[in-house]
């Protein structure tokens, strides 16, 4: 009797882990309601260097300070007299040329090579930055590289791509320090210009049946599929995969975050490692067959550039609200609202499995690679 009381109260604890273009022929004028505004003489300011996003792949670290690196030379101010001429010239697209295709809801990378075609030397005090037509969720402004007259610059600017099909346009500007738009060639605008295709929405993933039903290896596990064995008669609940979903988005919303969008693939990878840790009570990010969320990813048939996961398991089981609201507040492990409040991951899949009174709770975050 003491035994099996012990095996009871063992079975009540709670186990989780988180792992984690320029136009092919330069317009000669802008459009009609798009006015570039003349040279301009003011000298820059200090120099920075422009973010680019991380390329992690499978956890995301906890947040602090960073101490500073006195041993790093610091790159010296320009000083510019003050009848110096602002001018650039269009070189070429480094990447995404006018047209390209890109999936909807992904982030990707546009960079412009330009050259400094004026008298006056470039810094952190100019700045790219958007225009008109669509921002795409660009940052407020980017600040240039020290470049001299005569020099060639790549610039570089994180975008997300419309989860609306069709074509898409985005018109940035170089700005002086003084706030003044710099002419670039005979017009005054940068612009990046791509098709969207591949649209991944919500009810797409829900009616594809992957979120709903009785889970068992002849859907989600065993060796025809390349997922985990999971043989057991689990089953989900697509109630509360809805709600872990909205709970997410609405809780990304109350932080000026854009929503997660759903991934049928991600959902099926979610959903597997549900299945095999309600079948072999697993609370670990590694599965029964030794994989892991980046080998589960790949197996869904997701091109990922990284890859994180949360997963909680309990009995009773937490509603989904419950299960978000765990991973918020969760000191232990700070990196389960971290993935929560991510600006790297665009999309999630969610995954739920009960089996003998415990239920297991699996989010994959994911941005997809850009070719």
């Amino acid at each position: 009797m003491i035994k099996k009381l012990f095996i009871m109260v063992s079975l009540t604890a709670t186990m989780l882990s988180a792992c984690t273009g320029q136009s092919p022929t330069q317009t000669t004028a802008p459009t009609s309601s798009e006015t570039p505004l003349a040279v301009t003489t003011e000298a820059p300011a200090a120099t920075e260097t422009s973010a680019i996003l991380p390329t992690d792949t499978i956890v995301i670290e906890a947040s602090g300070t960073l101490p500073i690196d006195t041993s790093i030379p610091i790159t010296p101010q320009p000083t510019n007299p003050p009848d110096c001429i602002n001018n650039a010239s269009f070189v070429t697209d480094v990447t995404i040329p006018d047209n390209s295709n890109v999936t909807g809801g992904t982030i990707f990378t546009k960079t412009w090579r330009v050259r400094n075609t004026g008298t006056c030397a470039w810094g952190s005090g100019y700045t790219l930055t958007h225009y008109s037509d669509e921002q795409m969720s660009a940052p407020a402004s980017v600040p240039l590289n020290v470049t001299q007259p005569g020099q060639d610059l790549d610039i570089s600017v994180d975008l997300r791509a419309s989860n609306s099909a069709g074509t898409h346009r985005g018109n940035f500007v170089i700005k002086n320090p003084a706030g003044l738009i710099m002419q670039i060639d005979n017009d005054s605008r940068l612009w990046v210009i791509i098709n969207v295709t591949n649209v991944v929405t919500a009810t797409a993933a829900t009616a594809s049946g992957s979120l709903t039903g009785t889970s068992t290896s002849s859907t989600t596990g065993g060796s025809d599929s390349g997922f985990a064995n999971a043989t057991c008669s689990s089953s989900t609940d697509s109630a509360k995969l809805t709600e872990t979903i909205n709970a997410i988005n609405a809780y990304r919303a109350q932080n000026g975050l854009p929503d997660y969008t759903l991934n049928i693939r991600l959902a099926r990878a979610a959903q597997a490692h549900a299945n095999d840790m309600a079948c072999n009570k697993l609370f670990v990010h590694t599965g029964s067959d030794n994989s892991t969320p980046q080998t589960r990813v790949k197996t869904s048939g997701y091109e990922a550039s990284s890859v994180t996961e949360n997963v909680y398991g309990s009995y009773p089981p937490l509603s989904g609200q419950g299960a978000v609201t765990w991973w918020i507040n969760d000191k232990t492990d700070l990196r389960h609202n971290q993935n929560l409040l991510s600006n790297v991951y665009v999309e999630i899949g969610v995954g739920y499995s009960f089996y003998d009174n415990f239920g297991f709770y699996v989010v994959v975050f994911a941005a997809p690679s850009v070719r």
